[in-house]
């Protein structure tokens, strides 16, 4: 089990969100940990703006819920990789919306863009343990079996 430092920031006395910096396409951002997110997501504008092409973007027909609205259009991109700290993993798919809402109120409070949310897909599957008192986030090497799948048997 891997240990990610994390930064904790107090949201002007309105709860608080969980930052830890990853590393995608040989460049390192800032993410959001969200636990109540399904699925890992990736802000379009920062996406292109780092020099990822908009043809990698797969379209999908999906309308993403949350984030205000329940209307949102969103892709899939494959990555090839992502890495947290000393944490890795490879061929992740994830959805790409455009989080600029998101930016925009973490630029009024002072906090670095992020490149998006590290959701409840990578969280579950890699046994997510956070720590709010060692500021910390364990991740597992390898994807748990979910709930509900039976065990290979071994021969």
């Amino acid at each position: 089990m891997q240990k990610i430092p994390l930064s904790v920031c107090n949201l002007q006395g309105d709860g608080y969100h969980i930052l830890l910096k990853v590393e995608l396409f040989d460049k390192t951002f800032h993410m959001v940990v969200d636990t109540g997110a399904s699925k890992t997501v990736l802000d379009r504008d920062m996406l292109l703006q780092s020099g990822i092409a908009e043809t990698a973007f797969q379209h999908t027909d999906v309308l993403s819920t949350g984030l205000g609205t329940n209307s949102m259009q969103s892709h899939i991109l494959d990555l090839p990789y992502l890495k947290i700290g000393p944490w890795h993993t490879k061929n992740l798919q994830v959805a790409v919306l455009d989080l600029s809402a998101i930016n925009y109120a973490y630029e009024q409070m002072n906090f670095p863009k992020v490149v998006g949310v590290l959701g409840g897909d990578v969280l579950m599957q890699f046994g997510a343990v956070i720590n709010y008192k060692t500021k910390t986030l364990q991740l597992n090497e390898r994807k748990r079996r979910q709930t509900g799948e039976k065990a290979t048997p071994k021969r």
